[in-house]
């Protein structure tokens, strides 16, 4: 899976932050050092920078300390809220030692904010933990990974230091997508596609570049026989068409001068961060969508969309 994703991922973007809720998950340096070689080889000549992140437990001053130059931040997972999450966190209070040493280091925290409460209700309710964060932690930088609602778009004014990620998907599909007619395990996700006004608000958000907001494309690919099953896996793999798809989306609502800051731009000035060299040229030439790569079925699989990638230097 690794040699097959690493090159598409990689390809149309000069860094990525890599999540780090695997089997085991990536929570020791040691771990991390070796899934960032395995990332390096498998991307190959590619211009790519992986920038790694640990599974956040209660790490200790020194194991941060030696983790700091290493990685670029750490992902909070609510205890089994997503995909091999089970080993997160329970309690935000019995971790506030953790987040105090992150908060004096400068280490940023991402994370997946749900609770365990009806599925479209999840994010929203999470977002008195944001707040808790945001106040008792005031110089921890935050992100909300992956919104979905119109709540947390409006939770992003509130607090200095908290920012937020929106994938793709998020910005196009609703619930009724997924499940409104015959159900559609490739639309499948966490967190969950909400409603049409929590899409037109993350939209707006993003279409606008509001300085808070940066693209996180959350591509996760899978293969088929988890994806078309009973219990199936959530995820969408959206790397190779993430951006055709934005241009075109920015496009249709004459923003495209606000998508190199929604990209790239607001993340690099947030995080204070100089990626890799690495200009992408699209033209409206149309690119006809895989309906697959190896096992792994990607977002708009088989269709022809407008935008294409047409060089890469």
């Amino acid at each position: 899976m690794m040699e097959r994703v690493t090159p598409l991922s990689a390809e149309h973007f000069s860094g990525a932050i890599i999540m780090p809720n695997l089997v085991p998950p990536v929570d020791n340096l040691e771990r991390l050092q070796v899934y960032r070689d395995q990332i390096n080889v498998a991307k190959g000549d590619t211009v790519f920078d992986p920038l790694m992140m640990l599974f956040f437990r209660n790490y200790s001053e020194a194991e941060l300390a030696a983790a700091r130059e290493h990685i670029f931040g750490i992902k909070l997972y609510p205890a089994g809220a997503t995909t091999n999450s089970e080993a997160g966190v329970k309690e935000l209070s019995a971790v506030e030692g953790t987040f105090k040493l992150m908060e004096e280091m400068g280490i940023p925290l991402m994370i997946h904010g749900e609770t365990h409460g009806f599925v479209m209700d999840r994010e929203k309710e999470f977002l008195a933990s944001y707040e808790y964060l945001a106040q008792k932690f005031p110089k921890l930088k935050i992100t909300m990974e992956h919104i979905t609602t119109r709540d947390a778009v409006e939770m992003l004014d509130r607090y200095e230091n908290l920012y937020a990620t929106v994938t793709l998907h998020h910005l196009i599909i609703t619930l009724n997508d997924v499940a409104g007619g015959m159900l559609q395990p490739h639309l499948f996700c966490k967190p969950i596609a909400k409603r049409p006004e929590d899409r037109e608000a993350l939209l707006a958000a993003a279409l606008q570049a509001h300085p808070k907001l940066m693209f996180g494309s959350d591509s996760a690919p899978h293969p088929i026989s988890k994806k078309e099953c009973c219990g199936c896996a959530a995820g969408l793999f959206t790397a190779p068409v993430c951006l055709p798809t934005l241009v075109e989306l920015f496009e249709e609502h004459g923003a495209l001068d606000n998508l190199q800051a929604f990209v790239s731009g607001n993340a690099q000035r947030i995080h204070n961060f100089t990626p890799l060299s690495k200009t992408v040229k699209l033209e409206k030439v149309g690119m006809l969508v895989p309906e697959r790569y190896g096992e792994v079925v990607p977002y708009r699989a088989g269709e022809t969309i407008p935008w294409a990638v047409t060089s890469i230097h």
